[in-house]
């Protein structure tokens, strides 16, 4: 069993709910054009890619393993990280935001963690308004693909 969503508590409700740990949408494309059109759209919302792991590369080197098209993104806007580094020295934890890329049976997955539920446990209220303002623009990128 996959564990997909983070129990939530909202002092508005003052009622538990369930938040997925993502975003995601699938799109009709091969991994490197679903790559390239993820990164056009990050780059719209002001984030670069610091990072690029291709897990299936890796664990064909490491492992001699075959394994489906997997890439891993870490995305970064550097406003908003010195703004977040500055409103909870620990969230670099959690930094930057990943970005998945899976091949799946019609297309490539595309998965952005979500920020909301990272910070949901953290006592911080600045940092939960940050972290709704890149969900914002996160929640963009995977509707303009």
């Amino acid at each position: 069993m996959s564990m997909t969503k983070i129990l939530t508590y909202s002092h508005i409700t003052n009622k538990y709910y369930y938040m997925k740990y993502y975003i995601n949408k699938t799109v009709n494309a091969d991994l490197e054009t679903a790559t390239t059109k993820v990164v056009e759209e990050l780059q719209k919302e002001g984030f670069g890619i610091v990072t690029q792991f291709d897990v299936n590369k890796a664990l064909k080197e490491k492992l001699d393993v075959d394994f489906r098209q997997y890439r891993i993104l870490g995305a970064c806007n550097p406003a908003f990280a010195l703004r977040s580094i500055n409103a909870e020295d620990k969230i670099g934890t959690i930094l930057p935001c990943n970005v998945m890329l899976q091949e799946v049976n019609d297309g490539i997955e595309v998965a952005i963690i979500n920020p909301k539920s990272m910070v949901s446990e953290i006592d911080n209220d600045e940092m939960k308004s940050i972290a709704n303002e890149i969900s914002d623009k996160l929640q963009r990128v995977i509707a303009n693909l």
